[in-house]
Protein backbone atom coordinates (compact mmCIF):
# COMPACT_ATOMS: atom_id res chain seq x y z
CA UNK A 1 0.00 0.00 0.00
CA UNK A 2 1.42 3.40 -0.95
CA UNK A 3 1.25 6.42 1.30
CA UNK A 4 -0.92 9.37 0.28
CA UNK A 5 0.73 11.95 -1.95
CA UNK A 6 -1.00 14.74 -0.02
CA UNK A 7 0.33 15.75 3.38
CA UNK A 8 -1.66 18.05 5.62
CA UNK A 9 0.16 19.50 8.60
CA UNK A 10 -2.26 20.88 11.13
CA UNK A 11 -3.44 21.20 14.68
CA UNK A 12 -6.66 19.61 15.92
CA UNK A 13 -7.66 22.77 17.82
CA UNK A 14 -7.39 24.97 14.72
CA UNK A 15 -10.66 25.93 12.97
CA UNK A 16 -8.92 26.44 9.61
CA UNK A 17 -7.27 23.02 9.90
CA UNK A 18 -10.63 21.39 10.62
CA UNK A 19 -12.13 23.18 7.60
CA UNK A 20 -9.27 21.92 5.44
CA UNK A 21 -9.82 18.36 6.62
CA UNK A 22 -13.57 18.60 5.89
CA UNK A 23 -12.76 19.99 2.45
CA UNK A 24 -10.35 17.16 1.60
CA UNK A 25 -12.77 14.53 2.91
CA UNK A 26 -15.64 15.97 0.88
CA UNK A 27 -13.45 15.85 -2.24
CA UNK A 28 -12.42 12.28 -1.52
CA UNK A 29 -8.75 13.26 -1.32
CA UNK A 30 -6.58 10.72 0.48
CA UNK A 31 -4.08 12.48 2.67
CA UNK A 32 -1.74 12.00 5.60
CA UNK A 33 -2.56 14.23 8.55
CA UNK A 34 0.49 15.25 10.56
CA UNK A 35 0.47 17.10 13.88
CA UNK A 36 2.36 20.28 13.03
CA UNK A 37 3.53 20.86 16.60
CA UNK A 38 5.12 17.44 16.94
CA UNK A 39 6.13 16.94 13.32
CA UNK A 40 6.71 20.24 11.51
CA UNK A 41 7.11 20.24 7.73
CA UNK A 42 10.40 18.93 6.38
CA UNK A 43 13.16 21.35 5.43
CA UNK A 44 12.57 20.86 1.71
CA UNK A 45 8.82 21.41 2.10
CA UNK A 46 9.42 24.66 3.99
CA UNK A 47 11.93 25.91 1.41
CA UNK A 48 9.65 25.03 -1.53
CA UNK A 49 6.70 26.80 0.08
CA UNK A 50 8.76 29.91 0.82
CA UNK A 51 9.99 29.95 -2.78
CA UNK A 52 6.42 29.50 -4.08
CA UNK A 53 5.08 32.30 -1.87
CA UNK A 54 8.12 34.52 -2.31
CA UNK A 55 8.45 35.37 1.37
CA UNK A 56 9.31 33.50 4.58
CA UNK A 57 6.81 35.70 6.40
CA UNK A 58 3.97 34.04 4.51
CA UNK A 59 5.10 30.64 5.79
CA UNK A 60 5.09 31.83 9.40
CA UNK A 61 2.15 31.82 11.76
CA UNK A 62 2.32 35.58 12.30
CA UNK A 63 -0.64 35.59 14.70
CA UNK A 64 0.90 33.03 17.04
CA UNK A 65 2.34 33.60 20.48
CA UNK A 66 5.71 32.08 19.55
CA UNK A 67 6.11 34.48 16.61
CA UNK A 68 5.52 37.46 18.91
CA UNK A 69 7.68 36.10 21.73
CA UNK A 70 10.63 35.61 19.37
CA UNK A 71 10.16 39.09 17.89
CA UNK A 72 10.16 37.62 14.41
CA UNK A 73 8.33 40.54 12.84
CA UNK A 74 11.43 42.66 13.43
CA UNK A 75 14.16 40.07 12.88
CA UNK A 76 12.76 37.77 10.16
CA UNK A 77 14.03 39.90 7.24
CA UNK A 78 17.59 39.73 8.59
CA UNK A 79 17.66 35.97 9.27
CA UNK A 80 19.36 33.55 6.89
CA UNK A 81 17.23 30.89 5.22
CA UNK A 82 19.03 28.29 7.34
CA UNK A 83 18.10 30.10 10.56
CA UNK A 84 14.45 30.46 9.53
CA UNK A 85 14.24 26.77 8.65
CA UNK A 86 15.93 25.85 11.94
CA UNK A 87 13.37 27.88 13.92
CA UNK A 88 10.37 26.57 11.99
CA UNK A 89 11.53 22.97 12.36
CA UNK A 90 12.26 23.44 16.08
CA UNK A 91 8.88 25.03 16.85
CA UNK A 92 6.00 23.75 14.73
CA UNK A 93 3.70 26.46 16.09
CA UNK A 94 5.72 28.99 14.08
CA UNK A 95 4.48 27.45 10.82
CA UNK A 96 1.26 28.84 9.33
CA UNK A 97 -1.42 26.20 9.30
CA UNK A 98 -2.86 24.31 7.70
CA UNK A 99 0.25 23.56 5.68
CA UNK A 100 -0.58 21.47 2.60
CA UNK A 101 1.97 19.64 0.47
CA UNK A 102 1.01 17.67 -2.64
CA UNK A 103 3.28 15.08 -4.22
CA UNK A 104 3.12 16.90 -7.56
CA UNK A 105 4.71 20.06 -6.14
CA UNK A 106 1.54 22.00 -5.40
CA UNK A 107 0.68 23.24 -1.94
CA UNK A 108 -0.87 25.93 0.20
CA UNK A 109 -0.64 27.55 3.61
CA UNK A 110 -3.73 28.69 5.45
CA UNK A 111 -7.19 27.77 4.27
CA UNK A 112 -8.63 29.99 1.59
CA UNK A 113 -11.52 28.18 -0.05
CA UNK A 114 -10.96 29.55 -3.58
CA UNK A 115 -7.29 28.56 -3.47
CA UNK A 116 -8.09 25.04 -2.32
CA UNK A 117 -10.84 24.68 -4.94
CA UNK A 118 -8.25 25.56 -7.59
CA UNK A 119 -5.94 22.86 -6.20
CA UNK A 120 -8.71 20.23 -6.06
CA UNK A 121 -11.35 21.18 -8.66
CA UNK A 122 -13.01 17.75 -8.88
CA UNK A 123 -16.19 18.64 -7.01
CA UNK A 124 -18.09 21.72 -5.99
CA UNK A 125 -20.33 22.90 -3.21
CA UNK A 126 -18.15 21.75 -0.34
CA UNK A 127 -19.35 22.87 3.08
CA UNK A 128 -16.20 23.62 5.05
CA UNK A 129 -18.04 25.16 7.97
CA UNK A 130 -16.61 28.62 7.25
CA UNK A 131 -19.78 30.11 5.76
CA UNK A 132 -17.96 30.59 2.42
CA UNK A 133 -15.42 32.93 4.00
CA UNK A 134 -12.45 30.64 3.44
CA UNK A 135 -9.82 31.14 6.11
CA UNK A 136 -11.03 31.92 9.58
Amino acid sequence: MTSPQVRLYGYDGCDSCRAARRFLAARGVAYAHLAIREQPPEEGELREMAARLGDWGKVCNRSGREYREQGLKAVLPSLSDEEVVRRLRAEGNLVKRPFLVCGDGRGAVGFKLAEWEALFPEAGGVDTGTGGRGAI
